[in-house]
């Protein structure tokens, strides 16, 4: 038999009504489909966006600082905020060509700029609504769910930290307990998050960025001294912490090697300064600017976040 007569025989016995044939084109009409998208969605991956977690007191700031950035390439003014209640995204672009130059009021499109896609997640700074925020850094690759990345709600990864501060009510000296024992707990976190690494592979580093806002404000503090001010209050936090553990019997070697998660700082000195948490790959900057006013405005701080994603 020929090859002609043989394809002749199969096309006539695919055209002819059996059971073979139906179950055979029923079975392909199903399976086809899956087939394809599998291809597809193996050969193409989903692109997560990073993320950058924006955390601090209430009235701090954090969603002023988040309208201005989404507002800037606009120009359009700045909206009245409120205290916010849930965690909200907000999707940005920085001049991925030079980071370190960028301005949040550029328009990309019209400056002709290759545009990197980052995530801005403002979360709420009331004290009972800051766990799940928290929880989101206690891993070794922090990551927050969010539905603005391509996958519908995927796990988008948490690149850099933004703590936000008030340095006007810092002033005041009543702000700044509480202010401190927030950035305590977020730092604190980190440091647990290094300790809690598999195997020798530490985890990658956290960058954290203390934003003293409100600079516009004569009675503001300047950055150094906000700087200062957090580090003494930290100290003071860690010595009460740790003089409750002592009271509880875990001993100052534990304390000092930071075995009872409750040590921030890994050198067992008195004093408390940011440079210590160098040592579990977390590097503090304090930047001062301002959201709103004549101050220094928010450049700094959108150049330091567009260095880190």
């Amino acid at each position: 038999m020929s090859l002609q007569q043989t394809l002749k025989d199969l096309l006539e016995a695919s055209l002819t009504p059996s059971p073979t044939v139906i179950l055979f084109g029923l079975a392909f009409c199903l399976l086809a489909p899956i087939l394809l998208h599998f291809l597809y969605s193996t050969a193409t991956p989903y692109t997560t966006l990073p993320s950058v977690l924006l955390l601090g007191p209430p009235g701090a700031g954090k969603t002023a600082l988040t309208t201005l950035f989404e507002r800037g390439p606009l120009d359009l003014p700045l909206a009245k905020t409120h205290t916010s209640q849930v965690t909200s995204s907000i999707e940005l672009s920085i001049n991925s060509d030079d980071p370190s130059s960028a301005s949040y009021k550029t328009n990309l499109d019209e400056a002709g700029a290759t545009a990197k896609k980052f995530l801005l997640v403002d979360t709420p700074g009331h004290p009972k609504l800051r766990a799940s925020s928290l929880a989101r850094l206690n891993s070794a690759e922090p990551t927050i769910k969010s539905s603005l990345v391509s996958d519908g709600g995927a796990k988008s990864k948490i690149k850099a930290v933004v703590f936000m501060v008030d340095a006007a009510a810092l002033a005041d000296g009543d702000a700044l307990p509480s202010t401190a024992e927030y950035l305590y707990d977020v730092l604190l976190t980190l440091q647990k998050r290094f300790h809690s690494r598999n195997g020798s592979r530490a985890p990658a580093s956290m960058p954290v960025l203390v934003a003293a806002n409100k600079l516009d404000l004569f009675t503001a503090l300047p950055a150094a001294l906000v700087k200062s001010n957090l580090e003494a209050e930290l100290g003071r936090i860690r010595a009460a912490r740790s003089k409750g553990l002592l009271d509880s019997g875990v001993g100052q070697d534990d304390l000092a090697a930071g075995e009872e998660g409750d040590w921030l700082g890994g050198d067992g000195s008195e004093k408390f300064s940011f440079a210590q948490m160098m040592e579990f790959d977390v590097d503090v900057d304090v930047i001062g600017g301002s959201v709103t006013g004549d101050g220094p405005g928010a450049e700094k701080w959108w150049k330091w976040i567009g260095e880190r994603v």
